[in-house]
């Protein structure tokens, strides 16, 4: 596809996802008052949204690669670009999510995110921040939810590598539960800034890393495995 091509079909893809995301978002609150279920189903849809304006518009689709478990576990999942921050609602089946504070401070979404099952942390992750988030991971796993958190902390460039932020490690010691690390490669078609090009996302699940582990021993497997489709090397933003 030639680059104005791939600029018109970026353009015609924001039209259709934010003109259609406005009447879903509006609507939040409403299905706040239904409880937890209904905001679950919510989210859901806009991710589905998501999913069939990338593939309609822009020719993106999206393979999965293993198999997703059964049981509640912590998703540690790679984060390339903004695709996954809302497509993981439906691919995960409805996690927990880890998000940024500000996002809760949003009129209306802030509360419709609590409702949904959402976690806010800091950028200055304080000793205070931390143990809520060990508080509200428990409470939420006991529900039976699993936790999705992306480990380095934001979206990160092709090529790049960070090392995962502390959070990570409190919530495996805290929360018990296996991790699940997802490998994703989104961000050589949905770059931050720029037009989006065709081709297939990639979901790569990683073998489970079983509770119980050394720190830095289980930040080593995570760590490798959400870059499995991530060969380090310069930016191709």
């Amino acid at each position: 596809m030639t680059d104005m091509g791939s600029r018109l079909r970026t353009w015609l893809f924001r039209l259709a996802f934010y003109g259609g995301s406005g009447p879903i978002i509006v609507t939040v609150p409403i299905s706040g008052l239904f409880g937890r279920g209904a905001m679950i189903g919510h989210a859901r849809i806009w991710s589905s949204y998501q999913r069939w304006c990338a593939r309609l518009i822009l020719g993106i689709t999206v393979r999965v690669e293993g198999t997703l478990p059964t049981h509640p576990v912590l998703y540690a999942v790679k984060h390339q670009s903004f695709f996954e921050a809302i497509d993981m609602a439906a691919a995960l089946n409805g996690p927990a999510i880890i998000l940024k504070r500000e996002l809760t401070r949003i009129p209306f979404w802030g509360w419709a995110t609590k409702v949904y099952g959402a976690i806010a942390v800091d950028r200055e992750a304080s000793a205070a921040m931390m143990r809520r988030m060990m508080t509200e991971g428990r409470a939420l796993t006991g529900e039976g939810r699993s936790i999705l958190l992306f480990p380095e902390g934001t979206r990160v460039p092709p090529g790049e590598q960070p090392p995962l932020k502390a959070g990570f490690a409190g919530l495996y010691k805290t929360l018990k539960l296996p991790v699940v690390p997802i490998a994703v490669d989104s961000g050589r078609l949905w770059p931050k800034h720029g037009a989006k090009r065709p081709g297939v996302i990639t979901y790569r699940i990683g073998e489970e890393v079983p509770p119980g582990l050394p720190r830095d021993e289980a930040e080593r497997r995570v760590h490798a495995a959400i870059n499995a489709l991530n060969p380090p090397g310069p930016s191709r933003e």
